[in-house]
């Protein structure tokens, strides 16, 4: 997820698959996001989630239960697809997964190892241990939109998507403060993510691309 709020981490170090760096809603980053981000300019548009995962037998996902003071809107409407819905469906949890574990201050944390292997779990990881670090998690509202999914064959797809970040914020536990930061372009992310189909049935994701402050996002 690329969050980065440099007031939080002046800077993090990423993996060079899995550029994941702390919310930022916006100001003062002078890391505007230079990952190219393949596939972005793909036309048409996508998704939502619908029951994950094609097979007869639904795999048992994790509990992804997160506090009053975050919320998510995924603008992702059906597609009618049934794999793509899946990889939308699987897409949304593996976000709030990834929340789950900074707010549970826990690297390993289950559900977010559950969606994310390889390159992107190691990357994920990183990016959790630096809110640990820092004793801060998330908070405020997240809206997802402008879903593209590719689908690669019957086991791998692409998930391309943007991310505003303006009202969403770091939040210090000890003592506790909200570091609320103004909206500028860089509240606005695109992202590229590289997924396959596990044997579970289960789309995650192994690799994962940012652009803070693309031209594409902005409102």
């Amino acid at each position: 997820m690329n969050r980065r709020r440099p007031t939080l981490i002046a800077a993090l170090t990423l993996t060079a698959a899995a550029a994941l760096t702390l919310s930022a809603c916006g100001s003062g980053d002078s890391s505007e996001g230079n990952d190219k981000i393949a596939g972005a300019d793909t036309e048409g548009s996508a998704p939502a989630a619908s029951p994950a995962a094609s097979g007869t037998s639904e795999p048992a996902r994790p509990t992804i239960e997160l506090p009053a003071d975050l919320s998510y809107t995924f603008d992702w409407p059906r597609t009618g697809d049934k794999d793509k819905d899946a990889v939308l469906a699987d897409g949304e949890q593996s976000i709030k997964a990834v929340d789950l574990a900074i707010v549970n201050q826990d690297p390993l944390d289950k559900a977010y190892l559950y969606y994310y292997e390889g390159e992107a779990a190691a990357g994920t990881q990183e990016f959790i241990e630096a809110y640990v670090k820092e004793n801060a998690r998330v908070m405020g509202a997240y809206r997802f939109y402008d879903a593209v999914v590719n689908m690669r064959g019957n086991d791998e797809a692409s998930l391309v998507y943007c991310e505003d970040q303006g009202k969403a914020y770091d939040m210090y536990l000890k003592p506790k403060k909200t570091n609320k930061t103004p909206v500028t372009k860089n509240s606005y992310v695109l992202y590229n993510t590289r997924l396959s189909m596990n044997d579970k049935g289960v789309w995650v994701v192994q690799k994962l691309l940012s652009q803070r402050g693309s031209a594409k996002c902005q409102p």
